[in-house]
């Protein structure tokens, strides 16, 4: 695997999503110039295209899922190895790891989306609330309420 340190050669680059994909963010690097095209890929605080150069130093900004992130690019790479030397090509900012954590706390304490579906869902009117229903239909305002309809 070739890995350039920052001290050997700094003006040497390689494309952000051959980048991406070595840094093991994406399985492919089709997947990751799609995420580049559809604009979730930032390289310092500005939109990138799939081959612009990453060098050693540059601020990139990406979404994961749900979980955005934000690393700064410590080694180059153009070849995808084990994830213990991917690791090494980038450093996660503190406040990229501070917002993942608030996320994280934020959906395991959020309710789960079906309970309140199922919560407005009553069923079936009982005979009761059925003849109410009647009742209101039959009283002479139900067919009297305004209406959006261009044919009267």
């Amino acid at each position: 695997m070739s890995v350039i340190k920052p001290d050997s050669t700094p003006s040497t680059g390689v494309r952000l999503d051959k980048w991406l994909w070595a840094a093991r963010f994406f399985k492919t690097r089709s997947l990751a110039a799609e995420e580049i095209h559809k604009g979730r890929v930032s390289i310092n605080g500005s939109t990138a295209k799939a081959a612009r150069e990453v060098r050693v130093g540059d601020t990139i900004a990406l979404r994961q899922g749900n979980m955005p992130k934000t690393v700064v690019v410590r080694g180059i790479s153009g070849t995808r190895g084990p994830a213990a030397v991917a690791q090494l090509l980038y450093a996660e900012t503190e406040e990229s790891q501070q917002q993942r954590l608030q996320l994280t706390v934020q959906r395991r304490l959020a309710p789960e989306p079906a309970a309140a579906i199922s919560q407005q869902r009553q069923g079936r009117p009982t005979k009761r609330q059925r003849r109410d229903l009647d009742t209101a239909r039959n009283s002479g305002n139900w067919g009297e309420r305004w209406s959006a309809h261009w044919q009267e």
